[in-house]
């Protein structure tokens, strides 16, 4: 039997493969049964074993097989929305709550990385860059927010101090958290996936859950097996649909792409980025871009919202980056591949519960390496009867995409076409 592997990338040629757990045969039980072996899944079953629950985890393909092992890789405080939204939403006393959360969620990283010894490349610090005037703008207003109503300081560097980090001719200044940074998302995947197996996770691995039966004990049913449990969790994010139709209302998949060079040498790419910080900058259609560990240069900066794969990737990517780095002209992209996030229609986490026994946790918006932990903690306390964070998550409101299953995405291509061309013109 043929079993499925990894997308080829980076990150999976230089990460060796766990070993393939068991496929779902028979009917087994457990106390929580979470669909999904991403960051989401992991998380909540780790949370869930350190409590002493029996935890089983359903994957239709490898452990990381999604965004949580494809990712940029790049953990930055708050959500995939403007913490304004959030604070008009529900007022500025949760709002902080809420940011307050989302640190945790990055530090949680660090420890866990620290008590499972998990080995994933982790760098400190994360730059948002300008490249326009109006960026600056926006970029120090921001800066202004986060220090008066969240007592969350940034760093603001001009554009000569951002030089001497990042000889670039191309950004005007920088805004800076030492705290936010970077890693290597398969490897973070692989090791919480070693960490649950450790407190008894069982993780099921090729068992794609076709039907999720609700009453008082769910089931989760797919072509050979059942898992009988007290509480479900969906945690399948962008790559599920038809479990739970209401949650697929809510999210849509956005395909995103990323490249890697070939090895630079340590010289060549310490002088791109001397502090080996994570960088993005603030357009719509944003670039992104970090050092890897064997010093190859990693750039993101295609999205696709039709979710059709873009022509010429390869060459895409090696232009963007060659206009960020010119210096890199005789460079090539000896990797490219994609993925999708799942964004919400404002961008904002939808995390909540369905009845009284079935949990989720969706919407992360391109911000999931440090919200999904936060998530996945958030949603272990709610199972165990602790349920007043996710209480506060669930008041944020949410509205399906417009267009219905045929117009949505037509619909929201067209608006991004607008938003790429504000990029472009202001």
């Amino acid at each position: 039997m043929t079993h499925p592997s990894h997308i080829r990338s980076w990150y999976s040629d230089s990460t060796p493969e766990l070993p393939l757990q068991p496929t779902l045969e028979g009917a087994h039980q457990a106390d929580v049964c979470i669909l999904g072996a991403g960051l989401t899944g992991l998380s909540t079953a780790i949370e869930l074993a350190e409590a002493g629950l029996s935890v089983i985890v359903l994957e239709s393909k490898r452990v990381g097989w999604g965004a949580s092992g494809r990712s940029g890789g790049q953990a930055i405080f708050g959500y995939g929305c403007d913490q304004g939204k959030i604070t008009q939403a529900l007022g500025l006393a949760d709002s902080k709550r809420l940011f307050d959360w989302s640190i945790e969620g990055v530090e949680m990283i660090r420890q866990r990385c620290a008590k499972y010894a998990i080995d994933c490349d982790w760098r400190d610090i994360h730059a948002h860059v300008a490249i326009k005037p109006r960026h600056i703008v926006e970029l120090k207003a921001w800066q202004r927010d986060l220090t008066e109503n969240f007592d969350y300081p940034l760093q603001w560097w001009d554009r000569e101090q951002l030089q001497e980090v990042m000889p670039n001719d191309r950004y005007l200044g920088a805004l800076v958290d030492p705290r936010s940074g970077h890693l290597h998302p398969l490897k973070y995947t692989q090791g919480l996936a070693n960490a649950a197996r450790t407190l008894g996770v069982r993780i099921f691995e090729d068992s794609e859950v076709v039907k999720l039966e609700r009453g008082p004990k769910p089931v989760f049913h797919t072509d050979k097996g059942t898992v009988s449990c007290d509480f479900a969790v969906l945690a399948g994010n962008a790559y599920v649909h038809g479990i739970a139709p209401e949650l697929d209302r809510i999210i849509m998949p956005v395909g995103t792409y990323i490249g890697a060079t070939a090895p630079l040498g340590e010289a060549r790419a310490k002088d791109l980025i001397r502090n080996d910080m994570a960088v993005a900058d603030v357009n719509w259609a944003l670039d992104y871009f970090r050092l890897s560990a064997d010093h190859r240069l990693l750039f993101g900066g295609r999205a696709s919202y039709s979710t059709l794969p873009p022509p010429n990737l390869r060459g895409t990517l090696r232009q963007r980056m060659r206009r960020v780095f010119p210096q890199l002209s005789d460079i090539d992209m000896e990797y490219a591949w994609g993925g999708y996030v799942d964004i919400s229609m404002n961008r904002a986490p939808h995390w909540g519960r369905l009845g009284n026994n079935v949990y989720y946790a969706q919407g992360f918006s391109g911000h999931g390496i440090a919200a999904t932990g936060l998530a996945g903690r958030v949603m272990a306390e709610a199972i165990q009867g602790q349920a007043g964070r996710l209480d506060a998550f669930e008041r944020l409101k949410h509205n399906p995409f417009p267009g219905g299953r045929l117009f949505r995405t037509p619909m929201l291509v067209a608006a991004m076409a607008w938003f790429k061309l504000r990029d472009a013109l202001f």
